[in-house]
């Protein structure tokens, strides 16, 4: 990206400190014209000044942003100490390309994806959709392994008091994260396909689960909870996003597909000030689901700062910097 770096935040930023007891991350999406630009550079150098484990870019349907996607990701990697996580999705792709594809962000510095089927381009039909060579994240997931093999099958380390001598090591693992569906996946036909569908996951590689939204504690807790006792060991992050509005709420149930969550609804339609309700029902959630076991939230951001950042000050895992006279 052009002009001003996503690491260009000074040293001391104004933004409050992250608590170290506990983590977070974000989800961002590329730019997605010339002016938006300025403001999404704006609201990630805020959210890397907080230091999250890490950030994630979107990818779009049949990789329709995949340029975008690929430079906001080598941006972070250049310009920031935060780990960025791709977004990369199987749908419509040969193996030969996806496999270039992850070499591609493999040779960008990428080493954390986050491998998804996908879903159908706009105005596709899920019943018309043509997968090309993967018929499931799973699938993607032993690519991802087997292209990092390939490309990077081992590293020589330098010995110490030895100078010009080498010794073999183990290559750098790759993080591959998956979808998983406290309330079920649109298409799945019951919760124990669900589970088996992210135990499947795990068996092929996966090593890290980020949820779809959810709106109450006891939907991932209660996932979470069958997912292990069915013999799910990676750690499942719950995907939490601050609703600032109801119009705001209908969209992310229709992309989604979660049913209508009936106490915020009403919480946004009877607040003064929409917005503060959502950040508030946000950080309650954020809360609930870290005092239950939760091992961080991943905060999907539309590209703003400000209500992300809210919901973490508000469930107490930014606290405000000492002010001095």
């Amino acid at each position: 990206m052009a002009g001003h770096e996503i690491g260009d935040a000074p040293v001391d930023s104004g933004m409050p400190a992250a608590d170290p007891q506990r983590g977070f991350s974000f989800e961002l999406y590329p730019p997605r014209t010339p002016a938006s630009e300025q403001s999404f550079r704006v609201a990630v150098a805020e959210l890397v000044a907080t230091g999250p484990d890490f950030i994630s870019v979107t990818y779009g349907a049949n990789g329709s942003s995949r340029g975008v996607s690929l430079a906001v990701l080598q941006d972070l990697i250049q310009n920031t100490t935060v780990p960025a996580m791709a977004h990369f999705t199987a749908v419509g792709s040969s193996l030969a390309e996806a496999s270039a594809l992850v070499k591609d962000f493999l040779d960008a510095g990428v080493t954390r994806f986050l491998a998804l089927r996908g879903d159908p381009p706009e105005g596709v039909a899920e019943s018309e959709l043509v997968l090309g060579d993967f018929g499931s994240a799973s699938e993607l997931v032993q690519l991802i392994h087997r292209v990092q093999a390939e490309r990077e099958p081992f590293v020589a380390h330098e010995v110490p008091g030895f100078p010009g001598a080498k010794r073999l090591g183990t290559r750098r693992k790759v993080t591959i994260a998956v979808a998983a569906f406290p309330n079920g996946h649109p298409n799945s036909r019951s919760r124990t396909q669900d589970i088996d569908t992210l135990l499947a996951k795990e068996a092929a590689g996966a090593n890290l689960a980020i949820t779809q939204l959810f709106f109450h504690a006891d939907d991932y807790l209660a996932f979470v909870d069958e997912a292990r006792t069915a013999g799910v060991t990676m750690p499942i992050l719950p995907g939490i996003m601050a609703v600032l509005s109801e119009k705001g709420l209908h969209r992310v149930l229709e992309l989604t597909g979660e049913a209508m969550p009936v106490d915020l609804l009403e919480q946004l339609r009877a607040a003064d000030d929409p917005a503060q309700a959502g950040i508030a029902h946000a950080a309650q959630l954020a809360r609930d689901v870290l005092a239950g076991g939760a091992p961080s939230i991943h905060l999907c951001t539309f590209n703003r700062s400000d209500a992300p950042l809210a919901v973490l000050a508000q469930a107490g895992l930014l606290t405000p910097k000492e002010i001095t006279a």
